[in-house]
């Protein structure tokens, strides 16, 4: 048995309906994702070398651009 176009109408009309009122009677707020892993990394020794990694690469960086200018 094949669905009417009007059927399929009403259904998906039905469904947009469910979606409204979960999105307009929505009590929970979503936190941003930056906000969600924060502390993530708290007190991670992996996370702290990386970190010095990247100063130091940065760093190495500039240095680099600093000499290269002289020239």
């Amino acid at each position: 048995m094949s669905i009417t176009l009007e059927e399929r109408v009403a259904i998906l009309e039905a469904e947009i309906n469910l979606i409204k009122n979960k999105v307009e009677n929505s009590t929970t707020t979503v936190k941003p994702w930056w906000e969600q892993i924060t502390g993530t990394f708290a007190d991670s020794p992996d996370y702290d070398k990386a970190m010095q990694l990247g100063k130091k690469y940065r760093e190495s960086l500039r240095k680099a651009s600093t000499k290269s200018r002289k020239k």
